[in-house]
């Protein structure tokens, strides 16, 4: 069988959770969008379940396939609903719907609503994507406030820059949101995860832990306190010697400068490794730290080997402990949230 493996540690995923935790203050969200940005996200939420204050998914799917496993934590829909009729549906889960638009927030109060309802209200601080503008954004609050089939309402926001060094634009977006919500009392949500790592002012009620709940630092490089949850790995299934000034890989776009001993491994741009990724971007051969050569294919790469030690059947890390997510993602010009997400064609082993 294809040996290309993505290995899950869940007891990093455990680590990260609570040290992001600690790092907040107070309540924390696991962001499970995205199947877990590429993790699973059935098994990573099962993995955090006696941990996490809650969870965060982007659409009603999403949430739905959680409740069927099992999954009984509160679930925040972060995109809200799509059309009207999902309010049946989050009604019968009880989920938390986020209300970012006037049609969302009308549909809403129509809705002939079960349960009480715990809504997460969202202000649009400077991101300029989604949310009520802070004028607008008292009205609708007092809207929902008013209604008996609201429970709650959780006031939050989201960062456009919190990941980038120039801090001017979060300081503006958290007083932004500040001024709006003066007198609106309730809970508050301000903090991804750049900002509960880079800014403890934007730390209020909830936090929201998203590629960082996967030990990846949202700034690029690594952060120590985090572990890395996904492992990817393959092997080499081929080698071959070449002498100086001979070509690899579609293009031609690598020659050897000497005498070369070339593995090929089983992994390609058809499992989500991104192409972009090619001469130069690290990989490790046992703890021994190497290089891609020439570009990556569909199905294959090509690695340059140990002039005497490395060869067939040896595990290949490309990304994971020693070969660090955000290294990938920064040779190819993405980031590892992308990365991640397009794991593919891999056999995914978890690991408690």
């Amino acid at each position: 069988m294809r040996p290309l493996q993505a290995q899950i540690r869940l007891d990093h995923l455990r680590h990260n959770y609570q040290t992001l935790k600690n790092i907040h203050g107070n309540k924390l969200l696991a962001v499970v969008k995205a199947n877990a940005y590429g993790h699973g996200a059935v098994r990573c939420a099962h993995a955090l379940a006696d941990l996490a204050d809650g969870f965060a998914v982007a659409a009603i799917e999403e949430a739905i396939e959680l409740r069927k496993h099992g999954i009984t934590n509160p679930i925040v829909l972060l995109e809200g609903v799509f059309e009207a009729a999902e309010y049946g549906l989050v009604d019968e889960h009880r989920l938390w719907p986020a209300v970012c638009s006037q049609w969302q927030l009308e549909a809403l109060l129509k809705h002939t609503w079960q349960h009480p309802v715990k809504v997460w209200l969202k202000m649009d601080s400077g991101m300029h994507r989604a949310g009520f503008f802070p004028h607008n954004y008292a009205a609708a609050y007092t809207a929902l406030k008013q209604s008996a089939c609201v429970d709650s309402i959780v006031k939050f926001t989201h960062f456009s820059c919190a990941d980038e060094a120039e801090r001017g634009s979060t300081e503006m977006q958290i007083e932004a949101f500040d001024l709006a919500c003066e007198g609106l009392e309730g809970e508050e949500s301000m903090a991804n995860s750049a900002a509960l790592l880079a800014y403890p002012e934007a730390c209020r009620d909830w936090g929201r832990a998203g590629i960082a709940l996967y030990g990846a630092s949202p700034f690029g490089g690594t952060d120590e306190r985090l572990k890395s949850v996904m492992r990817l790995v393959t092997e080499v299934f081929g080698e071959r010697v070449l002498q100086p000034h001979s070509p690899v890989g579609y293009g031609a776009s690598f020659y050897t400068k000497k005498s070369t001993r070339v593995g090929l491994i089983a992994c390609g741009y058809a499992d989500g490794y991104p192409r972009a990724a090619s001469t130069d971007t690290p990989v490790a051969i046992g703890n021994h730290r190497s290089r891609i050569i020439g570009r990556v294919s569909m199905d294959m790469i090509t690695v340059e080997l140990d002039p005497s030690n490395e060869g067939l059947g040896d595990e290949v890390e490309l990304w994971g402990d020693v070969v660090h997510i955000n290294e990938v993602a920064a040779a190819a010009g993405t980031i590892a949230y992308e990365v991640l997400c397009n794991v593919k064609r891999a056999k995914f082993t978890y690991f408690e």
